[in-house]
């Protein structure tokens, strides 16, 4: 997978054509062909394809991404500045997401049928339903500017958090409730969790040892997708809120035309995607002695 992202990444090189005149943008007033095809061969771009691709690929291999464009500096320094914003806006609102969601989702599937089921769909399908550009773009007009309870944008205390995390946990909270509500519904129907019953447990532990438990399986899954949408997603909300992250890296890189840093940038989101999931994959035999079995 992430060889396959690392061929894409590279290919942004080629989507606009000659990435030569891409760079130089255009044909530059005051060169010649001769300056062109010089700085061509200063860059490498005049090598086979194939060549050029396994030379980055194992510059990136020993955590070389070559030079920004833009910054004039190391594009791994770059990076080093701005992925803590990104992995701290990122791991709060996937902890907030956890904190407000699973309760929410076991009350739901224990209630099941009265109004705080009712309602926790309600809240799932407004949370699933609203864009989060609009959603942001919404809070900072009314909580920043019309009541001034938080700042607009930029990065600092605690406070400059609290709009863009709103804004990210809204849909993962909605989901991931909806998840465990079905989840618990389907493992309380289980005949293991009426023996449980039956042989005189406390409602609270036949739900936190054998119910929650087992019913967090799928949701497990769902953690993994949500931190690589999260990381996705605060492209959009970065650039919202002007929280110098990786998201808003990648945009200013993209608006730049800074292909080496879109391409590490691209590369660096991948992986630690990639790694994600891998770690939830490892998760999965914690949860289930079962598959420990297998």
């Amino acid at each position: 997978m992430i060889i396959g992202v690392t061929i894409v990444a590279f290919g942004v090189n080629f989507l606009a054509g000659d990435p030569t005149l891409v760079i130089l943008g255009g044909e530059p007033r005051g060169m010649t062909r001769e300056d062109i095809d010089d700085f061509r061969h200063e860059m490498g771009f005049d090598r086979p394809v194939i060549v050029q691709y396994l030379d980055w690929l194992g510059s990136a291999v020993q955590g070389d991404f070559g030079t920004s464009y833009r910054y004039r500096e190391s594009n791994t320094a770059v990076i080093r500045d701005r992925l803590p914003n990104t992995l701290k806006l990122a791991g709060v609102s996937l902890i907030l997401s956890l904190i407000i969601a699973i309760p929410l989702g076991v009350l739901a599937a224990i209630k099941k049928g009265t109004f705080w089921d009712r309602f926790s769909l309600v809240i799932a399908l407004i949370g699933q339903s609203v864009p989060s550009f609009w959603l942001g773009l919404m809070l900072i007009m009314i909580v920043a500017v019309k009541f001034g309870l938080v700042p607009v944008s930029g990065t600092g205390g605690i406070e400059y958090m609290i709009l863009p995390v709103i804004t990210l946990t809204s849909f993962s909270i909605a989901r991931n409730m909806r998840m465990v509500r079905s989840s618990m519904l389907e493992v309380l129907g289980e005949d293991y969790i009426r023996t449980a019953k039956s042989k005189g447990l406390k409602n609270s532990v036949v739900l936190r040892r054998h119910a929650l438990r087992n019913a967090l399986i799928p949701v497990v899954t769902l953690i993994g997708l949500d931190m690589g949408a999260l990381l996705g997603g605060t492209i959009i909300t970065e650039t919202i809120f002007a929280w110098p992250g990786m998201g808003w890296l990648t945009l200013q890189a993209i608006q730049g035309k800074d292909l080496p840093l879109v391409q590490a940038c691209v590369t660096l989101m991948a992986t630690i995607f990639v790694l994600i999931n891998l770690i939830v994959d490892f998760a999965y035999s914690v949860l289930d002695p079962r598959v420990r079995l297998s």
